[in-house]
């Protein structure tokens, strides 16, 4: 294991800025990068002061996937990949998707593999002009993981994820906000100073709430109408009890 942090953490007001660190190598996953990268998350998430993160890579690039050399093969033997997918990507996923804070992705460039599945996991994608975003899982036959084949298809549809995940085409940061797969698109120049703007504007906002909304929208993906009604009511009922939301209410009344 390197002395050099693969992951950085910037403390904010408000929230936490997470740095994948290894842009000579696009920041591509190791068994490093992922302890860190969960620890960072699981910090940020722990701290009640934190009330978002900000996910980024240095480079030129967001993320290449998972770093290929450290794939050793040795001859006649049979490598099982589930195995890292169970101990390392899925739990990262899994956390991401059900963590107390919101995560912001801002992608400076590529986004590939489960580099990709990485970005669409957060709650909301900012992408540079020059981002792009690939599930390159075919030209190495495998099939996308990371929670891409869940992922994908809900935010492109089932007729774009197939044909990215297929033909393993890199996809624009246009077109990738045209159908609806990210929030949006500005200037590579731009790209952090929005990604932190949105972030300050989420630490504005009752983080309890988020939280909630968080929750509901996860169970959105499997509930038919009248489960999710239900868990809008238990949440909203959470919400409700919660100080900010009286505090907020008697601020909107002040303001009337």
């Amino acid at each position: 294991m390197s002395d050099i942090p693969t992951v950085l953490v910037h403390q904010h007001d408000g929230f936490v800025e997470i740095v994948l660190n290894r842009p000579d190598r696009l920041n591509a996953f190791t068994k490093q990068l992922h302890a860190e990268l969960l620890a960072a998350l699981k910090a940020a998430d722990g701290d009640e002061g934190c009330k978002a993160v900000l996910l980024t890579g240095a480079g030129r690039g967001f993320c290449a996937g998972q770093d290929l050399t450290e794939r050793v093969f040795v001859d006649g033997e049979v490598p099982d990949l589930s195995e890292n997918l169970v101990e390392r990507y899925n739990p990262l996923i899994s956390f991401i998707r059900h963590a107390r804070v919101p995560v912001v992705a801002a992608v400076n460039g590529v986004a590939a593999g489960a580099g990709a599945s990485l970005a669409f996991a957060c709650d909301i994608v900012i992408a540079a002009h020059t981002a792009k975003f690939m599930q390159a899982f075919a030209k190495i036959g495998l099939i996308p993981d990371a929670g891409g084949t869940w992922t994908l298809p809900r935010i492109a549809g089932d007729a774009r994820a197939r044909a990215m995940i297929m033909l393993a085409e890199p996809v624009s940061a246009e077109l990738a906000v045209q159908w609806g797969m990210i929030w949006k698109v500005v200037d590579d120049a731009l790209l952090h100073d929005e990604a932190v703007a949105t972030c300050r504007r989420l630490a504005a906002l009752p983080g309890s709430a988020t939280a909630l909304a968080k929750r509901a929208l996860l169970g959105s993906s499997g509930n038919d109408l009248d489960a999710q009604l239900t868990l809008e009511a238990e949440l909203q009922r959470q919400a409700g009890e919660h100080p900010e939301y009286r505090l907020a209410v008697e601020a909107f009344r002040r303001k009337g």
